[in-house]
């Protein structure tokens, strides 16, 4: 009878350490996150399963380029996935379907390789981004829902940075930043 009590005892505390352990990283470190539309197209599409990386930005800041999941600004229940384009304090323009940050006073045209400009709604705008706001934009431009209808990004609704894709298998990568001229 000790022996069975023992050995429910050490089974008891294995999975009570895992359990522990799996609330810790999904809390702090990492959670998986499930595309679900057709804005981060190409980059990504409906039904890729993501790892999201909470841990870095508490180390550093968010960088042009990086892919995020974030709250939904008008309602926090729900996640988007944008590509970061504008920092804290610069000026962002898009003018006939090009995007161009302001840096030290001169205008600076983001090189994006990772979009068809011929999907790109070419509606202008211009924002001067505040020390807490982030520009972000889907890579599918005629087809997402981000910053050019619902302004910057508050820093605090920011949830991660994606690193992995994980499904599909024949897609599974490490995500990295695109390199910018």
């Amino acid at each position: 009878m000790k022996k069975k009590f023992w050995s429910f005892l050490e089974l008891f505390e294995t999975v009570l350490i895992a359990v522990i352990a799996v609330v810790l990283i999904r809390t702090f470190i990492a959670q998986p996150f499930i595309v679900s539309g057709s804005s981060m197209e190409p980059s990504f599409q409906s039904g890729n399963y993501l790892l999201v990386d909470e841990f870095s930005y508490y180390f550093r800041a968010p960088e042009r380029g990086e892919v995020l999941v974030f709250k939904n600004p008008s309602n926090e229940s729900s996640y988007y996935i944008k590509r970061i384009i504008g920092l804290p304090g610069e000026r962002v323009i898009i003018d006939g379907g090009k995007v161009f940050i302001y840096q030290d006073g001169k205008q600076v045209a983001i090189d994006e390789n990772y979009i068809d400009n011929s999907s790109f709604d070419v509606k202008n705008y211009d924002t001067v981004l505040d020390s807490d706001e982030y520009f972000v934009m889907g890579d599918n431009r005629g087809f997402s829902f981000d910053s050019r209808n619902w302004g910057p990004l508050k820093e605090n609704k920011i949830v991660g940075l994606v690193r992995l894709r994980l499904w599909p298998i024949s897609k599974a990568t490490a995500i990295e930043k695109p390199q910018y001229k």
